[in-house]
């Protein structure tokens, strides 16, 4: 599930790379659904916030890309 747009803003470094590491593409969760547009729309700018912010902190980087691993919690 997407955190908010408030939540993104409110994240560490690492909540935010484990984000753009295991969320799904915006708009998956609503393929098939009357309100598809909407929650891919909604669902894009968070995934926007959520790299400005990995960029604003330094980016993502190897020693966190171990740190989070690649198994989803």
């Amino acid at each position: 599930m997407y955190p908010t747009l408030e939540r993104v803003d409110e994240a560490t470094h690492l909540e935010l790379c484990r984000w753009w590491r295991f969320l799904d593409s915006p708009g998956m969760s609503a393929i098939g659904c009357n309100n598809y547009c909407g929650v891919k729309r909604e669902e894009t700018e968070v995934m926007n916030r959520i790299g400005e912010r990995i960029k604003e902190l330094g980016g993502f980087n190897s020693v966190i890309s171990k740190q989070i691993g690649w198994q989803k919690e």
